[in-house]
Formats: C-alpha cells, structure tokens, sequence
C-alpha cells in the first residue's frame, strides 16, 4: 500500500463510518412540526410555561405572544431575574402570565438554573415546557407537541429551535453547530431506550412534572457541565422516555449576524463539552485534522485522490440533510471545511480562556465552571 493513501483513508473511515452508523447521525427525520390550523389541544390548560428571563425586553413580548397563540387556558409563569431593562413590566401585561422576582443569585448556580429553581413551586399543573425567554411558539406547536408526547407515550420531548440566519457567518456556521450537536448527541439513540446516550435542547422542552421532580428537577444540575443534556440523563435513568427533535415551529429570537458573536456562543462552553479534557481536545483537533485536511491534501496524490474524493463525497452526503432542512443550496458543502477549521479554532479559544482562567460571562455575570451552561448557550 503506498504512503500516501495514508492522506486519505482516516477521512474515509471518518465520514463512511459516520454515513453508515445504523442510528443515522445525520439524519434530520426527528422533528416535529406546528400545525397553524390546528385547534388549541385539550390538554394545554395542564401545562405551565416556566420562563426564566433576564434583560430581554427586546423579545419578551414576542416569545409571550407565541405563548398566548397556543391557547387562552395556557399559563405562565416568568421569573424575572433581576432584570432592570423593564423585562418584569412587559410581561405583566399579558394575560395569565404570573411574574415572579427572582431572588440574588446564589454560590455556584447559572442564573437560568436559579430562576427555574424558584419558578418549579408555582408549577400545579402535570405539565411544565421550560421555555427560554428568547425563544417564539409559532401557532399550534403546543398541540403539535402533546400529541407526539400521547402518540408515543413520552414523559420528556425537546425540540432544538430554528437559529436566525441573516448573514453569511450564520448560514456558515449555525447548520454546522447543530450537525456536530447531533454527532455528538446522536438523536436517535437518545430517543431510544439506550440509557448512556442523553440529549436535549433547553430552550424548549415540555416535561411531565412528576418526572422533573423525581430527576431532581433544577437543583440536581446546579453542577452539571452540560444542564440541558443533563436534565434529560437524569429523567431517563430515572426510568421515564425522553425525545429530542428539530422544528421550525420553535424560533430563536437571537440575533447572531458576525463572526464574533457566533464565537462567543461557542467558546463559552465548547471546552466545557470536553470535560476541560485536553486529551480529548488534542483528540479532536486529530479527528478535525483527518477529516477535513488530510483529503484535501490527498487531491494533489494521484494515488490518494480517488479516495479522497469518495471520502469527501461522503462528507457532503452527510451534511447535505441538515443543510436542505435550513433551506441552504448545496455550495455550501464547498465549505463545509472551513467552518469545521472555524470550531475547531473555537474550541482552541475556549480551552485557552479556561487555561488563563477566563470564566464565561453572560447578562453582565461572571461564572465559574460549575455554574456554565450548556451548548445552545441559553444560562443567564
């Protein structure tokens, strides 16, 4: 065998192990979708929306509104997190919104897990969709949601929001985060009865109450590296089924736009999902490195190009799912490797933050690593 196909064959044993995988981490078939038409489920007055808000004035009414949409019985309850933008005002103008003020923040809690924390006690109802305050409920998403949750005989359903994509740097970067989210956290074991693989997306999941209590609800997380995916171990290790989606009918509010903006997000846990490892972050930069580099140098060997071109191929028939469900044209499989070169520098800068001991900020807060969020980037 010639040395130079050693240029392509880690990429070809990367991206053709990926594309066979049997629990398809490519795959963008679990979703649910908002039926506009649909009337308000019967069941939607046994839910309680917890909201936790800090400083989110500019989208508060909004994500209220798309609260309001799923039915007239639905409540809410919004903790306001020593908010001092007028967060707490405009929510008391919605009809059965209860607004809560939350308390100062404690030793080693994210302000998101706090607020929650406060809000669980005026959840009655067997119910609760945590809901993060920048997120919109497009009509019948609620209803959407009960009946996947009845039909498959669920206690926890998440959905991962439609992230904004008005910019070059968005529609780059932003399908790619949730393809590498989902080969990280491949969907369809989560969704299966296999207990060691767990996911979910915070800013939005509807849970039976009962179970959130079993698991522990917010408490338990107060130390978790990841809280989202967390809270799902826990409530299926505790014997209950969990499920994790994509919809389109759940939207971040969240304006990203630049490149800057997209690193902050990531850099501020993506070390964090590494465990602070930097075994596994020389790991990953060798997995990056075989994936994506290695084949293109391999097109300059004639007898390594052949291979490399079938590894790259099967690189963007990987990716291609994700970026058709964003309605983004197949050129943006051309870049696919740079922004996998973009993370990759993302992650470097995060570890290199923890290392000069640089703690994340969020909402004006400063966190130590016990009190970091999870990778959707919604702690406050």
């Amino acid at each position: 065998m010639s040395a130079v196909l050693w240029l392509a064959i880690p990429a070809a044993v990367v991206w053709f192990g990926t594309l066979l995988a049997p629990w398809l981490p490519w795959s963008t078939r679990e979703r649910i979708e908002a039926d506009a038409a649909a009337a308000p489920d019967a069941q939607s007055g046994e839910v309680t929306v917890l909201i936790p808000a800090r400083n989110e004035a500019e989208v508060i009414g909004t994500t209220l509104a798309g609260v309001r949409a799923q039915g007239p019985e639905l409540r809410a309850v919004l903790v306001d997190d020593q908010s001092d933008d007028g967060t707490a005002q405009i929510a008391a103008g919605f009809p059965n919104v209860r607004v809560v003020s939350g308390q100062p923040l404690p030793p080693g809690w994210a302000g998101k897990l706090w607020a929650l924390e406060q809000g669980k006690a005026q959840v009655t109802t067997p119910l609760t969709l945590l809901l993060d305050a920048d997120i919109e409920l497009k009509p019948g998403m609620l209803a959407a949601l009960l009946a996947h949750k009845r039909r498959h005989g669920l206690h926890f359903v998440s959905l991962m929001a439609d992230l904004r994509r008005t910019s070059f740097w968005d529609r780059l970067l932003l399908p790619a985060f949730v393809y590498y989210f989902k080969l990280l956290y491949p969907f369809r074991l989560s969704n299966s009865r296999f207990r060691h693989v767990a996911a979910a997306a915070g800013g939005c999941v509807l849970v039976d109450t009962a179970a959130l209590h079993k698991a522990g609800a917010f408490a338990s997380l107060r130390g978790a590296l990841i809280d989202d995916c967390t809270l799902a171990r826990l409530v299926k290790n505790s014997g209950h089924r969990t499920w994790v989606g994509m919809s389109r009918g759940v939207v971040s509010l969240r304006p990203y736009g630049s490149l800057r903006s997209i690193h902050d997000m990531v850099a501020r846990s993506a070390f964090t999902q590494l465990h602070y490892s930097t075994l596994l972050l020389l790991g990953v930069t060798a997995i990056f490195a075989a994936a994506y580099w290695l084949p293109l140098a391999a097109l300059f060997e004639p007898q390594a190009r052949g291979l490399a071109l079938a590894a790259m191929a099967a690189m963007a028939v990987g990716y291609w799912p994700t970026l058709r469900y964003y309605g983004l044209g197949p050129q943006w499989l051309l870049l696919k490797p740079l922004a996998a070169t973009l993370y990759l520098a993302m992650t470097w800068s995060s570890a290199i933050r923890y290392w000069r001991g640089v703690r994340s900020r969020w909402k004006g807060r400063v966190y130590s690593n016990a009190a970091e969020s999870g990778p959707a980037g919604t702690g406050h």
